[in-house]
């Protein structure tokens, strides 16, 4: 009987698959699950879930899952039994009839080996589901329109911390030193937002105006960089409520930074997970802060978590609005000027996209990211403009509340819009998110509307040669100074060096030869709170005057710069390049720099530790065997660096010998 069940399903059962939301509404998933070996997922799951519709079968994604101990119950009537069942490489389906108007619940055991969406990285555990799938390592639904309430249980070692979604309700150490955690979230999401993250972390804590605990984790060794990595967290986190009209729709808000990240970062519900390359300290924030990505991923837990769209098709209600209201906290920190500059950089962006023949509908869902971000952004500015600001934040809280846990289309946010503001939007939503030209002339008459951007586009050598030389000692904004910088024509004069650090930036830049009466003057751009002009002014000073080479090293020593160390990787080169500096020590700084290549470290790390072997030619079967192991590393841009590196270095016989001994 079962297999005429299953071969009945294979024939017509598979035709219901998109459809399923229509039958089947899921309700809740219970997962207590352990990490019995790394990078496999053992675990025991209950499933609720009510039927619309009469059914003959219901599935859970779930990617080459092994299952055992089924059991079907209904709620109603507490009948029990054992399920028939089909499971392949992408779903498990039970198959029986299931009657409209009642609830079920289905438990089971199950053991996953996801190869993608949840990651083994040294001793850290993290997923990432949009994109991936969480149905890898989580029995669960690809499709985002069915909304669940995830309550997991993660039993790991003792001596790390285990992040999930939702309040952390116990803590309980087993034997063995084990410790299970269990979580609970009171309301639905998208199955893509399901969310783990396990490593060594300390945490800081503080309460939002709204009584929201927002957490802070770190690595141990890292709490130096709290403060400057989470700063303002706070401040926007309370504006985005004030903003947005809606209170935070969770309990709680972690952010957590993990390892070799496929992403900046990642909004999962109650826990945002990003590139520990944001780690920063005092200096690095200058150059490189988590402050933009901090603000958009916590706009996503309105914009995506509580109301999520249908499909790709309104993928800029997420990313459009995320992009737009992480710049309004932005303004809030930053200023009016950084909000202007930020759409004038989006619309450069968007205008060499459009120029290289890219551009995109708005509502294309094969569109880039750039069209789903930065024009989405550009288009809900634009529209407050047009409607104002009271009947544009009316509007969104609207949405927001009418739609809360469910999903939405873009008609369903104009509609409000529209019935606020008593506006006809046809001809915005055709020129901003159906066409796929930009509407250019607009954009540039809103910017115009800061003082800083008309400056910065009226200032120009060629049309003022007379103001030319004289504009960086004036009071014009460091932007159009750093534009004059730009002109070919523009000479440097040594009171230039009275600015500001972003100025003294492209100052360092630009003077790639460095005449003798400007050498102190350049000197001083090592003492800059800036890893980019430290690398940058360490370089051209030991190209520029060697016979202070030693000097310039010994000055920088200490310095590693972000958690790429591009100061530190750029000293150890030179090092080996000036002979009369610490010649006895010329083996240590090799061997330092080639451990750099081991996958302890992060990949951007790993990646300039490659580059500078490849400079020097300095590749053992060590760092060989590195590489090697890199073409196969889950980050799609590393692992591409590591095949077109190791493809490179095949033209050195020498080389293409040690990897024939490593790949034979």
């Amino acid at each position: 009987m079962r297999s005429f069940l299953v071969i009945c399903f294979l024939i017509i059962g598979v035709l219901t698959f998109a459809q399923q939301t229509e039958l089947v509404d899921f309700e809740n998933i219970k997962a207590d699950i352990e990490f019995v070996t790394p990078g496999v997922v053992s675990g025991d799951v209950s499933v609720r879930f009510k039927v619309l519709k009469n059914t003959d079968s219901v599935y859970l994604d779930a990617v080459r899952m092994e299952f055992h101990d089924l059991n079907i119950r209904n709620v109603l009537t507490e009948k029990l039994q054992k399920p028939e069942y089909h499971v392949d490489d992408r779903r498990i389906v039970f198959l029986q009839q299931f009657t409209k108007g009642e609830s079920y619940e289905v438990q089971f055991s199950y053991t996953a080996k996801p190869d993608k969406a949840l990651y083994v990285v040294n001793d850290q555990i993290w997923t990432q589901g949009q994109g991936k799938y969480t149905s890898n390592w989580l029995p669960s639904l690809d499709d985002v329109n069915d909304k669940i309430e995830f309550d997991l249980t993660v039993t790991h070692a003792l001596g790390y911390s285990v992040l999930a979604n939702g309040v952390l309700m116990a803590k309980d150490t087993l034997a063995g030193h084990r410790v299970k955690w269990r979580f609970n979230m009171e309301a639905p999401m998208s199955s893509y937002l399901v969310a783990l993250a396990i490593a060594d972390y300390n945490v800081k804590t503080e309460i939002s105006e709204s009584g929201v605990p927002l957490e802070y984790y770190y690595y141990p060794e890292d709490s130096f960089k709290v403060e400057a990595t989470y700063r303002y967290s706070k401040q926007m986190f309370d504006f985005l409520e004030t903003e947005i009209g809606v209170a935070y729709p969770w309990k709680v808000y972690k952010q957590a930074p993990v390892k070799d990240f496929l992403y900046s970062g990642m909004e999962n519900t109650t826990l945002t997970i990003f590139s520990d390359a944001f780690m920063v300290d005092a200096t690095g924030f200058n150059d490189k802060n988590y402050v933009n990505v901090n603000a958009h991923e916590l706009a996503h837990q309105w914009f995506g978590n509580l109301v999520t769209a249908t499909s790709g098709e309104h993928h800029w209600l997420q990313e459009g609005f995320a992009t737009y209201y992480a710049l309004l906290a932005e303004r809030e920190v930053f200023g009016e000027a950084y909000y202007f500059w930020q759409l004038h950089d989006y619309a450069q962006q968007l205008l060499a996209q459009e120029n290289a023949g890219e551009s995109t509908s708005l509502l294309n869902p094969k569109s880039s990211s750039l069209t789903f971000y930065q024009k989405g952004c550009w288009a809900l500015h634009i529209l407050r403009e047009q409607v104002g600001d009271e009947s544009f934040g009316t509007a969104v809280k609207n949405y927001l509340l009418k739609h809360m846990f469910k999903t939405v289309e873009t008609s369903d946010f104009i509609a409000e819009v529209e019935f606020v503001s008593g506006q006809d939007l046809t001809d915005f939503v055709q020129v901003w998110l159906k066409d796929v030209m930009l509407p250019q002339d607009a954009m540039v008459q809103s910017l115009k509307k800061s003082a800083m951007i008309q400056e910065y586009l009226e200032v120009n050598c060629e049309n003022h040669p007379d103001k030319c030389q004289d504009y960086l000692v004036s009071d014009i904004s460091d932007k159009a100074k750093i534009k004059i910088l730009s002109h070919d024509n523009y000479v440097v004069k040594l009171e230039d060096f009275n600015n500001n650090i972003e100025v003294r930036q492209a100052i360092a830049k630009k003077m790639s030869t460095i005449p003798l009466a400007f050498k102190t003057a350049y000197e001083s751009l090592l003492q800059d709170a800036s890893y980019v002009t430290k690398e940058v002014a360490l370089y051209n000073l030991w190209v520029n005057f060697p016979e202070e080479r030693a000097k310039y090293l010994q000055q920088t020593k200490d310095i590693y710069g972000f958690n790429d160390y591009n100061v530190k990787l750029l000293w150890l080169a030179l090092h080996l390049n000036t002979l009369e500096y610490q010649p006895d020590a010329k083996r240590e700084v090799f061997e330092e720099l080639k451990s750099y290549t081991n996958p302890q470290f992060g990949f951007e790390l790993r990646m300039n530790a490659f580059t500078y072997l490849k400079l020097l030619n300095g590749y053992d079967e060590m760092s060989l065997g590195n590489l090697l192991q890199a073409t196969k590393h889950h980050h799609w841009r590393f692992q591409k660096f590591a095949k077109g590196l190791l493809k490179a270095l095949k033209d050195n016989t020498v080389y293409e010998a040690i990897i024939y001994k490593l790949t034979h």
